[in-house]
């Protein structure tokens, strides 16, 4: 073999081990890129929460309240109830109902209807409300509450639903409310409302 075939084998050598180190990094960088979108997949897209369920500021309608003596209230409200849905694909929940509650014992109760909030968006339901004081046992602290001139109220609710992600992939979720609102009843007017 003369020196110049020694020298062309070895270059063609050379050649193939470039071409292999060429496959070899870009076949490396190619599951590199792919892991990374899986992660990506798993833990951002695919990642399910529970949207947020929530009664928002309203305006009274009606509010008539007794004495400290003789302690009742009866009120009327329309108020925004709110699903904030931060995943990506909608959320189709169930009716469901909210309890309005005065010392743990319920004094009124709003209607959910069936439907869904979109990915990444908060869906707006209007209801009316309509309280009374009437199912309040006579030991209740409402009469001390009506010389205080503040009520305060509480609104428990449970919506439950499936999260759907990228059509095919469906997660039950549920959503849970718990908000307290104090009722200024001079100003007849929300002083403070605060959901957990």
């Amino acid at each position: 073999m003369s020196k110049s075939d020694h020298e062309s084998l070895h270059t063609m050598d050379e050649e193939a081990k470039r071409k292999r180190m060429k496959w070899t990094i870009g076949i490396i960088a190619f599951v590199i890129f792919q892991v990374v979108q899986a992660l990506f997949f798993v833990l951002v897209i695919m990642k399910f929460k529970s949207p947020k369920f929530r009664v928002s500021e309203f305006d009274i309608q009606t509010l008539n309240v007794g004495t400290q003596a003789s302690p009742l209230f009866d009120m009327s409200f329309a108020t925004p109830i709110r699903v904030k849905n931060t995943n990506w694909g909608p959320f189709k929940y169930d009716a469901t109902t909210v309890d309005f509650t005065y010392g743990g014992v319920q004094v009124g109760q709003a209607a959910i209807p069936k439907s869904k909030a979109n990915f990444k968006s908060t869906k707006k339901i209007d209801v009316n409300v309509t309280l009374s004081s009437n199912a309040l046992p006579s030991t209740s602290n409402l009469g001390s509450e009506l010389s205080s001139g503040i009520i305060t109220l509480n609104s428990q609710g449970a919506l439950k639903g499936k999260v759907t992600v990228m059509f095919m992939f469906k997660k039950t979720k549920t959503s849970q409310m718990n908000c307290t609102m104090a009722i200024n009843i001079a100003t007849k007017t929300v002083q403070s409302l605060s959901c957990k």
